[in-house]
């Protein structure tokens, strides 16, 4: 799972219609991007590759492309009007090149640099799996009204979810979709809160609502169903409790159904449009964008991803969806001036290249409005492999931490929540810690039912507990070496932003 992980905010006023440049105020780019030929897409004669072309959004332009993209040897997948964004595959080399020169297209670009094949995460290291033996023992340590395994949970009582579910649990009105590998609403912990209604599979671009089809297609596919847990799993005397355990979840599939998991922008942006039209208040993105971690805006392709995710999820912002997602576990510091990054594309073959960070974008974490996590272990500080960076991250949520060992039966740092086939396991990551914040926005949206998205993010950042940059240079690992530097003071900093989240202040 490459990328499940579990990143600049400007203030939301511009039309959804509008380019990114407009949206972003983003400054013509710096030579950021890879060397590459003149279209990664042009790699293999005769094999097919996805595109993204981004238009005007009148319906004389919508169809006038539509059209040129048949004459330029495309096939049309999807076309999302409302936002301008059409999803083409082609199996001409020169398919992009011929396509922006389209009257009316404003970007476009392929989506991948690899071909289509019939048919990434921010967790950091490999599941824990809690046996049955384990958790028998946890079990015997749970106190009176506690789930069975709550006594793991040393996150829920870090930001007060356990006191929270006591006033208030959340509203039934409220869904947190869960934008990911898939979730098993079949575990007992899940199915309770479960929204097969809000719930597709985004794979191909269109979304499926086919029963069953937002499911993980194997048990390795689990991080979905571990988000899952974190955000809603039920107070019903079965395993855990989730921070909101009395709100909707629902699953919109994304990743590829293969060992990668890969998340191409094609499904992020159908995931966004889905959740949206369908009335989901939260959404919750522990990912980014493949194949490139960070997208530069002055590569073609890249800029097209940046740009059709971007209408996507400013688009659901519009119809009242706050989106939430994880910083990434590079310990990257996102207000650098610059980055290594030697990961992408990472599906294909990867080319180290430096990067500035303002100007090349982890998608969807720095997009604008999206609410930027970074994870936080049992002491409150932040987790060692957490990206961050001051004006960057907005608030923090317990994502674990092996090095930071709590004083609960199992003695583990990492997130307890739900597994595929009724299973419970410990993973860690800004993948663990958006969700967290997710279900206090849904704790939130369930106090003040009329918050809009902007006002759900100011309230986020006013409840929150801010600990401050450490006094002390940071040693993450404990190894002797500082492994990074905060900026900022105790209101706002760059590892934590406004804090860490209070699900108990969201109630009250």
């Amino acid at each position: 799972m490459a990328h499940l992980r579990s990143r600049r905010r400007l203030a939301l006023a511009v039309p959804v219609v509008l380019s990114l440049t407009a949206s972003l105020g983003f400054l013509p780019a710096a030579a950021q991007a890879a060397p590459r030929a003149e279209s990664t897409a042009q790699a293999a004669d005769a094999e097919t590759y996805a595109y993204l072309v981004n238009t005007k959004t009148d319906h004389h332009t919508i169809e006038s492309v539509k059209n040129a993209i048949t004459a330029a040897g495309g096939t049309v997948v999807v076309a999302y009007d409302k936002i301008g964004v059409i999803v083409a595959h082609s199996a001409n080399p020169d398919f992009a090149q011929q396509i922006r020169k389209v009257r009316g297209v404003q970007s476009a670009g392929a989506s991948r640099t690899s071909p289509v094949t019939a048919a990434g995460t921010t967790d950091e290291g490999a599941v824990q799996y809690l046996s049955k033996a384990e958790a028998a023992k946890v079990a015997g340590s749970a106190a009176a009204g506690e789930e069975p395994l709550e006594a793991d949970q040393w996150d829920l009582r870090a930001i007060g979810a356990d006191k929270a579910a006591e006033i208030n649990p959340g509203s039934k009105k409220v869904t947190v979709a869960v934008i990911d590998t898939g979730v098993d609403d079949t575990h007992p912990d899940i199915a309770p809160n479960f929204s097969a209604a809000q719930s597709a599979n985004c794979v191909s671009g269109k979304a499926d609502t086919t029963y069953g089809s937002w499911r993980p297609v194997d048990a390795d596919h689990y991080h979905g169903t571990h988000v899952a847990g974190e955000i809603a799993a039920a107070r019903n005397g079965i395993g855990v409790a989730g921070v909101a355990p009395g709100v909707k979840v629902a699953s919109i599939t994304v990743a590829q159904p293969d060992e990668n998991s890969l998340f191409f922008p094609e499904s992020v942006v159908c995931a966004f449009v889905f959740a949206a039209d369908h009335g989901v208040e939260v959404t919750n993105n522990s990912y980014y964008v493949d194949p490139w971690l960070y997208n530069c805006m002055d590569d073609p392709d890249q800029r097209a991803i940046v740009d059709a995710v971007n209408r996507a999820q400013l688009y659901a912002r519009s119809k009242g969806t706050l989106n939430v997602a994880s910083a990434g576990n590079s310990n990257d510091d996102l207000d650098s001036d610059a980055l290594v990054d030697d990961s992408s594309p990472d599906d294909s073959t990867a080319v180290t290249r430096t990067v500035d960070p303002h100007e090349c974008f982890d998608v969807p974490t720095q997009l604008p409005g999206v609410v930027t996590v970074s994870a936080t272990g049992v002491k409150g500080t932040k987790s060692y492999y957490s990206s961050y960076g001051d004006g960057v991250v907005d608030v923090a949520g317990p994502g674990g931490d092996k090095y930071q060992i709590p004083d609960t039966p199992s003695k583990n740092g990492r997130i307890l929540s739900t597994m595929p086939n009724n299973e419970y396991g410990f993973l860690q990551g800004t993948s663990m810690a958006s969700p967290h914040v997710a279900a206090v926005a849904a704790l939130l949206k369930s106090t003040h039912p009329w918050a809009t998205p902007a006002q759900l993010q100011a309230l986020l950042k006013a409840q929150a507990d801010n600990p401050g940059c450490p006094t002390e240079p940071y040693d993450g690992n404990g190894d002797g070496v500082v492994d990074a530097t905060c900026v900022g003071g105790k209101r706002v900093n760059g590892f934590y932003g406004f804090g860490v989240v209070n699900a108990l202040r969201a109630v009250k």
